[in-house]
């Protein structure tokens, strides 16, 4: 399992149509945020903003403690639906549902570690820091959110940039697509 670097130019989605099951695998392999969202036994579900790292293998990583609850609901429920964010404007979000398991292999915690704050700095660390990393790690009990995508549910980016584009602004119905679609399988 190799983690992958972060895309320099993050894929944009098209503005007039469903994006394509490629895309929407191109859309996550190349964005680093998503809304991190599980069952709870009582209200609704919970979410929180995360970081995640997506792997040559199509997992998506994420870090935690293993003492937080996105890390103790996963004994009861193996179900977690990821969105995953893009960060320029026009704004579009991709859901993606998986199944979750823990990993707490020391290494791959601590390589996911490095690589989600060189996703938050932009930079990737050296490897001077691993040192530094490892301690953090073991304090603060870290493991890793093993995250298999299995479907995708997509939302196209429109928005009104001014109020006279009425007649411009279309609208279209995805549809929930299987990860590894084939091409012609969006909504």
């Amino acid at each position: 399992m190799k983690l992958l670097s972060l895309a320099a130019d993050p894929y944009a989605p098209p503005t007039d149509r469903d994006m394509q099951p490629s895309e929407r695998r191109e859309f996550v392999r190349t964005h680093r945020t998503c809304v991190y969202g599980y069952t709870r036994r009582a209200d609704g579900p919970a979410m929180s903003v995360v970081y995640y790292i997506p792997t040559d293998d199509d997992y998506l990583l994420i870090s935690t403690m293993r003492g937080r609850t996105k890390a103790k609901v996963l004994q009861r429920d193996k179900k977690v639906s990821l969105c995953i964010l893009d960060e320029r404007w026009p704004f579009a979000y991709l859901q993606v549902y998986c199944d979750a398991e823990l990993d707490d292999d020391p290494k791959r915690v601590v390589d996911v570690m490095m690589a989600v704050a060189g996703r938050m700095s932009g930079t990737p660390l050296g490897e001077e820091a691993r040192p530094i990393v490892e301690k953090m790690a073991r304090e603060e009990d870290r493991i890793v959110i093993r995250c298999a995508p299995y479907a995708t549910f997509a939302q196209p980016p429109r928005h009104l940039h001014r109020d006279d584009q009425e007649e411009k602004i279309t609208h279209w119905i995805s549809g929930l697509v299987p990860w590894n679609a084939e091409q012609g399988a969006a909504g």
